[in-house]
């Protein structure tokens, strides 16, 4: 029971489960006829997937969680998993996961979610002690799931897909600058250089915090735009934009920890507020 639950906490379940719910809601989208079961298939796909790329992700900085407040508990510090037992486990889930996708729905599917742990666990987990440029790299894996949802329930990749990418991809920015802010001592112990250069919690990151704000309200508005969803998502998406923006000129006013934990709360709460907006209000 001890070792099960070891595993499972390997699998990071909420930012895995945030990641397939994103990747079911890109399915719903897509797809000419609503399906529950398939859109849950998706998710189911994407849940192992990502689980995968977190594994490979924990077992590269093994060590480096070790001087973290926020993960010298996780099970590879504490030894409560060996490196090679969560290898098996990654290369489990991680074919599981890819040939579920292949199988039920198309090969691109697979094809892309494949990139998406490659650039995850490969290259954006070791960029994080090298350069800030790591959070654009890694907010490439983060925005494809709705894209790959897409692909999922279509079979290629369309204007659509791009663009539920490409507001996934703008949000990834305040979100990831928020959590660096508030975990900025407990990044600055392992080494992770995460919030943008010169890697400082001053007027410059609050500002470029702000600047990805701004920039995602009119990509969230293009659904509208290119008919995949109507006006009450479009004004649902606005509202929460404008929030969200408030939040940033806040945390640029006050430059404190309490103004960058409420955008990172806020950011949670964002992107599937919108995203559920757009299923509802499907053209």
């Amino acid at each position: 029971m001890i070792k099960a639950r070891a595993y499972f906490q390997l699998l990071k379940f909420r930012l895995s489960f945030t990641v397939a719910f994103s990747s079911a809601i890109g399915y719903l989208l897509g797809a000419r006829e609503l399906s529950w079961s398939r859109a849950l298939l998706v998710m189911l796909g994407g849940l192992l997937v990502t689980g995968s790329a977190n594994i490979i992700n924990q077992v590269f900085e093994k060590d480096l969680d070790k001087r973290m407040r926020r993960t010298e508990a996780r099970p590879l510090p504490t030894g409560r998993v060996s490196p090679n037992e969560a290898w098996v486990l990654c290369v489990v889930l991680g074919v599981a996961g890819l040939a579920l996708l292949a199988y039920y729905f198309n090969p691109l599917t697979a094809a892309l979610s494949l990139l998406s742990l490659i650039l995850y666990g490969f290259i954006y987990t070791p960029l994080k002690t090298v350069s800030p440029v790591c959070v654009a790299v890694g907010a490439i894996p983060g925005g494809l799931p709705p894209l790959i949802g897409w692909v999922a329930a279509t079979g290629f990749i369309g204007t659509p897909a791009w663009v539920l990418f490409g507001i996934q991809f703008m949000w990834q920015f305040p979100h990831f600058w928020a959590i660096a802010w508030v975990a900025d001592e407990d990044y600055k112990r392992a080494g992770f250089k995460m919030l943008p250069s010169p890697g400082e919690r001053d007027l410059r990151t609050a500002f470029q915090i702000m600047t990805y704000t701004v920039l995602l309200i009119p990509v969230s508005l293009l659904p509208l735009v290119l008919g995949i969803s109507g006006r009450v998502s479009a004004g649902v998406a606005l509202v929460c934009g404008v929030i969200f923006l408030l939040m940033t000129v806040q945390l640029m006013r006050t430059q404190d920890r309490k103004a960058a934990l409420s955008i990172m709360f806020a950011s949670f709460l964002y992107l599937p507020i919108v995203q559920i907006a757009l299923v509802l209000d499907k053209v």
